[in-house]
């Protein structure tokens, strides 16, 4: 898989578990956006996989989803896509 496709998987995984939290808290674009320093319309994107995002993001994604940062991460890649092709 090419690095932008494997970038692309990263970036929906990431939302996945954004987006499952997010449920889980019961909070809404909104609601979460007010518990962080992120705005509402950049957390549905990132949960879409749509917009890329800077480290501090990730900080404040997950002081406000009241996680570990490294929860976020917590996803399976195929080893498949890591090869060359």
């Amino acid at each position: 898989m090419d690095s932008i496709k494997l970038n692309q998987l990263y970036l929906e995984k990431f939302g996945e578990n954004i987006l499952k939290r997010r449920i889980e808290l019961g909070l809404s674009y909104r609601q979460l956006a007010q518990k962080c320093d992120v705005d509402f319309s950049a957390i549905s994107k990132i949960e879409k996989g749509l917009k890329s995002f800077e480290f501090s993001t990730i900080i404040e994604l997950s002081r406000g989803l009241e996680v570990h940062p490294r929860d976020l991460f917590n996803f399976d890649i195929d080893k498949n896509d890591f090869s060359q092709k």
